[in-house]
């Protein structure tokens, strides 16, 4: 049926919104087994409730930063995803050293266990905010991306193939800004945004899920996938909240307040998904771009030398023509999300 097929699937923070998702969406191929670890029992026993009598799903307890907890979870395994991270930007400002033992130690982890167990393909999930860093999550997402790629050149006999995928703001999921707005709405008859000029990337739950699975199973391995996606402007989201949640709970659209908070520790005003020098050696696959790493051009320009080049320049959410407020409508109600 496809690559998933009969395999052997850990999905490392399989309990967040992505991973939960992407459990979900490998059962079509009907893969062996998929094992969801996370160190959130409670969020484990929802999951479990939620997606009841699903034989495939295995739950295990463990912390990424435990080299033999991950060992062992890896054991017979083909396919892993690392979705696991502190992610929160103000979180990882505040407590650094922290960040460094999930985003970066935990990805070493998962390289070693990923050598140590011949897996076959090992896919991580990124963030746009690992281009040109301005805060520790950044920072810490660049050097993961470095293990990840050096890993490829660096892993001997073994077939193993790493890839990193770079997400803009998935919509909807854990820690959006969508369901704080509705919250604030509902609650305290007001919204309050860092920025209303901020520009971000945007994805939906589907395109994030699609394009981890299409680059785990399409890798060469070392490369940096980049969905293109749309920009939106934060007042459009915001003013789109608002007006939905307005109509829909009977609330005075004039009487929901508006505040700017400013930037908080650590953000800015907006995203790079691909730096200029990273486009002069990527490739337009279509729908998305594959960023190769620098160091390691020729090896991956000869798996890829029928394929297009992509155009020269930054890709980055201040330079791009944000969607319509009226898209951007449309992209919320189609994903159920106002």
């Amino acid at each position: 049926m496809g690559y998933y097929t009969g395999k052997n699937i850990l999905i490392i923070g399989g309990t967040g919104t992505i991973g939960r998702e992407l459990a979900k969406q490998l059962l079509s191929q009907k893969p062996n087994v998929i094992r969801i670890f996370s160190r959130d029992e409670y969020k484990q026993f929802i999951m479990e409730k939620e997606l009841d009598h699903i034989s495939e799903f295995r739950y295990l307890i463990g912390d990424v930063r435990d080299y033999d907890r991950v060992e062992r979870a890896m054991n017979d395994i083909d396919i892993v995803f690392n979705l696991a991270a502190m992610k929160h930007v103000p979180s990882c400002e505040y407590n650094p050293t922290e960040a460094i033992k999930t985003n970066v130690h935990g990805m070493e982890n998962v390289i070693k266990a990923a050598v140590y167990n011949n897996v076959d393909s090992v896919l991580f999930t990124s963030s746009d905010k690992a281009i040109n860093p301005t805060n520790t999550y950044g920072a810490t997402k660049l050097l993961a991306e470095k293990l990840v790629q050096a890993a490829n050149f660096s892993k001997g006999k073994v077939r193993t193939r790493f890839a990193v995928t770079r997400f803009g703001n998935v919509m909807g999921s854990r820690g959006s800004v969508i369901p704080l707005f509705k919250k604030q709405i509902l609650e305290k008859g007001y919204i309050t945004v860092t920025d209303s000029n901020m520009t971000r990337f945007m994805m939906t739950l589907s395109q994030a899920v699609s394009l981890i699975m299409d680059a785990a199973e399409k890798s060469h391995g070392g490369e940096a996938f980049v969905l293109k996606m749309p920009v939106i402007r934060l007042l459009d989201l915001v003013q789109v909240v608002v007006e939905e949640i307005c109509k829909k709970s009977d609330i005075d659209l004039n009487s929901i307040k508006i505040e700017n908070i400013g930037l908080r520790a650590g953000e800015r005003k907006f995203e790079e998904l691909m730096t200029y020098e990273e486009s002069q050696i990527a490739y337009d696959l279509g729908g998305m771009y594959a960023v190769i790493p620098n160091t390691y051009v020729g090896e991956l320009d000869k798996y890829y030398k029928l394929k297009k080049k992509a155009k020269a320049g930054s890709y980055n959410s201040s330079d791009l023509i944000p969607i319509t407020k009226e898209e951007v409508r449309k992209l919320l109600i189609g994903e159920g999300l106002i």
